[in-house]
Formats: structure tokens, sequence, C-alpha cells
């Protein structure tokens, strides 16, 4: 790629993150750093809270005194799951406290005197590019190459996004003139256990591989998950020229991009 640089730094090390701000100086900020892991943040409260709010209102600050734009990457799961399909306006009612951090840290964005976005996304599915990340995709495949059989909630439904789809409508929105909040998701509404035997099929998988979790397999070692928080993506159909997605059409983008490593 073409006028690409690297930066690393410490996530909680505010003086490096300063400086490297004063480095780069960047017209635009694409946040997309946090826990989340929902057992994980459920498990580890304070880290969650330091990661997804603390470097989040350290963010703010230096976008306030540069007056750069910033894009921030929130979650579906800031609903309730009660009053689906949810809309930009809606109330949120999280369940869990990976929920709780990000609604704290939607307040935070929402006080920056210069442009924000926030995008709230669906569950996104894709490969990352370095190790397997919080990537479900990055750990069902091989599983199921191995012929591993998957157990899965039956009763959580989502609106899934294909990470390449929301990668373009995450620089669209950074790169345009583009502010308030925005949800990105697909154009399919699909519950976990019909979306992983569509994603097994898809990729030449035996469809009995993915199997319904009881009730107590589901629930043991599991934070709260809502039922329901397929999200309404009229408004980024409406203003963004980057196409939200079918399920069948992302999963197509995803296997294209995904041939190296099942080979």
């Amino acid at each position: 790629m073409h006028h690409v640089a690297w930066h690393a730094y410490q996530l909680l090390n505010g003086h490096e993150l300063i400086d490297l701000f004063q480095c780069v100086r960047p017209d635009a900020l694409i946040h997309t750093a946090a826990i989340a892991d929902i057992d994980i943040a459920e498990a580890n409260r304070p880290l969650a809270r330091a990661v997804n709010v603390e470097v989040t209102r350290d963010l703010v600050n230096l976008c306030h005194e540069t007056g750069c734009k910033l894009v921030f990457c929130s979650t579906d799961t800031i609903f309730d799951g009660e009053r689906a399909p949810y809309k930009e306006g809606d109330p949120p009612r999280p369940v869990n406290y990976y929920g709780e951090t990000k609604v704290d840290a939607e307040q935070v964005v929402r006080r920056l005197g210069s442009p924000w976005v926030i995008a709230r996304l669906a569950i996104v599915m894709g490969l990352p590019i370095i190790g397997s990340g919080n990537s479900f995709l990055a750990r069902m495949l091989p599983a199921l190459k191995d012929g591993q059989k998957i157990n899965v909630p039956p009763r959580e439904v989502r609106t899934p996004v294909d990470v390449i789809t929301a990668g373009r409508a995450l620089l669209e929105l950074a790169g345009g003139t583009h502010e308030g909040i925005f949800h990105l998701a697909g154009n399919s509404r699909v519950g976990r256990l019909e979306l992983g035997r569509k994603i097994a099929a898809r990729f030449g998988f035996s469809e009995d591989l993915i199997t319904e979790a009881s009730g107590a397999h589901a629930t043991s070692r599991r934070a709260t998950r809502p039922r329901d928080v397929s999200l309404d993506n009229t408004k980024a159909r409406a203003y963004l020229q980057t196409p939200m997605r079918s399920i069948d059409e992302a999963l197509s983008l995803i296997q294209e991009a995904a041939q190296s490593v099942l080979s």
C-alpha cells in the first residue's frame, strides 16, 4: 500500500499517545481499540473501563485540541435486545458491562467540540491480518476444517456486517462531512445458529457441525447477551456510498479474502 505508515504505542500510556498525536497530526481518527470480548470485559471491569472509556476520553481531548475529526466505533450490544430493530435515536439499555462502557464512551464522544461520528457496528464477520483478534471466524473456520462441532447460542439475533464493508464505510465517514450516529449493519437479520450454518455451508463444511448450545452450556461462564440487537441501517444506506450488504453478499466478499487461509 502507498502512503501508509505504522506507529506503535502503549494504549494506556497517555504520554505516548500525546507524543504520537503530535507526530502524526491527523485530520481524522478512526478509533477502533477496545476490550471488545464481552466475557473478558465482564471479568476485567477496571481494564475494560480504562480501555473503552478512559482511552476514548484521552482521544476526545486530543481531537478537541487539534480540531481532528473522530470516528468512534461503538456496538449493537448497547441495546437490551427487546425492541429491535434499533434506529440511531433509540435509547441504549445495555445488559452487560461491555455495553455499559460503550454507552459511557459514546457520551464522552458526544461532548467533543470538533466533528464526531459514532459508528455502531453490528457483529463483524471477517479475518484479521495479524493474529486472531476478536474474530469469531478466525476461530471458527480452523475448527470446522478439523471436523469439530461448534455450539452456538440459538436465540441471539444480529444483523452481521462483513469487515470489508465496515472498513470502507468507516473510511468514508472519516473522509467525508458526515457527523452524528450511524448504524453499520448488514441488510439481513439472522440468528447465530442460522449464521453459523450459512458460514459452514458457504465454506464447504457440513452444517451439522454447527449445533445449538444447550441451556446450561449457553449460559455457563457467559455474560448476559441481549436477545435481538438487529440494527436499522436505513440512514447508512441513504447517506453513504458504501453499500450495506445482505448476508450472502457479505459472505462472498469474505470468502474471496479467505481462500489463502483455507488452502
